[in-house]
């Protein structure tokens, strides 16, 4: 017969050492003005910031910081995400940022609310979703 396998699942959420763990590395660079770019599908919510010219500076999604399975596409996740992008955004001097968003996921907007809650000013928000524009491929005719 063999031995019961016991599978026991976390309740909780985010998981505290990852998150200092990624706040712990510090970043040599010091700008003032950025791109926060939100990438928010249906599964995960990942976010990055980059400087005016788009080079990537810092970036973060909810998988990362500990949100497994189906928690990861939450808004609450999402904006454990802003927070984190807001608190390393303030350690190398982001001061005011412009916002990109793509996606149709849940945490579009609890993301933008969370890292301006940190302090960064925000210039400008664009909602650059991908629309298809012919559509996907109709099905084959049915065969009777």
């Amino acid at each position: 017969m063999g031995k019961k396998r016991i599978i026991k699942k976390s309740g909780k959420g985010l998981d505290q050492g990852r998150k200092e763990r990624a706040l712990g590395k510090a970043t040599k660079r010091h700008i003032e003005r950025g791109v926060l770019h939100i990438d928010a599908t249906f599964n995960n919510t990942k976010a990055l910031i980059t400087d005016e010219s788009g080079n990537a500076i810092i970036s973060s999604s909810a998988g990362a910081l500990g949100f497994s399975g189906a928690r990861k596409s939450t808004p609450y996740a999402a904006a454990k995400v802003g927070e984190f992008l807001g608190e390393k955004g303030m350690m190398i001097g982001l001061k005011e940022a412009s916002v990109i968003i793509r996606g149709v996921g849940a945490g579009r907007e609890s993301v933008l609310r969370a890292f301006s809650g940190k302090g960064v000013q925000i210039r400008s928000i664009k909602d650059m979703t991908p629309v298809p524009h012919n559509g996907p491929r109709p099905p084959k005719p049915r065969r009777i």
